[in-house]
């Protein structure tokens, strides 16, 4: 196996860097030294993390009640390595995707290094994304993913009630939006970001490992919420979709399943 190590400096005097994971083959993004992102180059559909793979099952289930020929419209706050835009254009091809991203250069080093698959139709904005959900255009979106991090931690102006609302401009009213938490042990994210979003978004289940979900242990969870009901009918086709062992609960009794 070929060893790869390239970094770049963003313009904010960030460090990234693409590695090699020797383990799984692919490539890993460190952003100050934390992994952000795995891919596989070739692979899009081959994705490497927990958290990753179970937003995946929802994206699937999300997007495949669409119109025949009408194209899936995802819109992704915060680019990685831009592995979740690679798996929809992957599974959905022509989908028209949008990545809003703090450091666009980032996205310009990522793609040097591992391009975009062919066909790809991604716009990116550039931008904190309290800011640029005002300025999307190609609305309203199937899908909304959020995965943003500042080393280790989503920015606390991006986990509020009135952030979540402006999501609510950008999503469908059967939209779906996951959300990506890494967590401490008793989940005080994941319950802020539960509390900020039900406002906009009622319908929710949280999804991941069985020792975070169900016992409140450090770790990433995945918020899927809507304002359609729909959500709430996937908990079966969530959990057998994997990881193993999982957990599903809904968020009216997260409280009582974490805690």
């Amino acid at each position: 196996m070929t060893t790869l190590t390239t970094t770049f400096l963003t313009r904010s005097g960030e460090l990234a860097a693409l590695e090699t994971d020797e383990l799984s083959g692919g490539l890993v993004l460190r952003i100050r030294g934390h992994a952000q992102s795995h891919v596989h180059p070739g692979e899009p559909e081959r994705l490497h993390y927990d958290y990753m793979r179970r937003m995946a099952a929802a994206a699937e289930l999300a997007l495949s009640g669409l119109a025949p020929g009408r194209p899936a419209r995802a819109v992704h706050l915060g680019a990685g390595a831009l592995t979740f835009p690679r798996w929809v254009q992957a599974r959905h091809p022509g989908a028209d995707q949008t990545v809003l991203e703090l450091e666009p250069d980032l996205v310009d080093f990522v793609t040097a290094t591992v391009p975009l698959p062919s066909g790809t139709r991604l716009e990116l904005i550039s931008g904190d994304a309290a800011e640029t959900t005002a300025r999307l255009t190609r609305l309203p979106a199937d899908l909304v993913v959020a995965d943003m991090y500042r080393g280790t931690a989503t920015p606390p102006h991006l986990m509020t009630p009135e952030f979540y609302a402006e999501l609510g401009r950008v999503a469908a009213d059967t939209g779906v939006l996951l959300v990506n938490v890494a967590d401490d042990d008793g989940l005080p994210a994941t319950f802020a970001h539960v509390a900020a979003l039900v406002p906009t978004f009622p319908h929710a289940v949280i999804v991941g490992p069985s020792s975070v979900v169900e016992k409140g242990r450090e770790g990433n969870a995945v918020i899927v919420a809507s304002r359609s009901p729909r959500v709430e009918e996937w908990a079966g086709e969530l959990l057998a979709a994997g990881p193993h062992p999982g957990a599903v609960v809904s968020a009216s009794s997260f409280g009582s399943t974490a805690r």
